[in-house]
């Protein structure tokens, strides 16, 4: 996986808790992180959401509410993570997950600052209505 190196710390535990909706990941160097469901399924680092180059991110509205419901171990890299809206690409690997813990809220800022910029939604109810388009002639 790109970026894996040897001096990327390994995590030594993970830990979902559905209820509250955050995955707890431990890694050897002693730090710990604390995901949003949300921030992880917004920053997959799939095709589909991230893009096949810079600036071709797709912003992820109505997310609010997403889950994990099942993560699946890739070899001894990265996990699998597989979300409550059905998106389950992309590997989301060690060294990734640890960039992402180090760097949370200047990308979650980021995250909030573009939803607002597209009159976005992170309510699924009003993302999906902002982004339909209502013909006033057609009423």
């Amino acid at each position: 996986m790109a970026g894996l190196t040897n001096q990327t710390p390994r995590p030594t535990e993970i830990k979902l808790h559905q209820k509250s909706k955050v995955l707890d990941i431990s890694f050897s160097d002693g730090k710990i992180f604390n995901f949003p469901c949300e921030f992880l399924r917004v920053y997959s680092p799939s095709a589909e959401v991230s893009g096949h180059g810079p600036e071709q991110e797709v912003l992820q509205t109505g997310k609010n509410l997403v889950n994990i419901h099942k993560i699946v171990p890739v070899g001894n890299y990265a996990i699998q993570l597989y979300f409550t809206d059905g998106h389950n690409t992309g590997l989301y690997s060690w060294d990734l997950l640890y960039r992402y813990g180090l760097n949370y809220e200047q990308m979650w800022q980021r995250y909030l600052q573009r939803m607002n910029q597209a009159f976005a939604s992170r309510e699924l109810a009003n993302a999906v209505q902002s982004q339909s388009t209502t013909c006033p002639s057609c009423e």
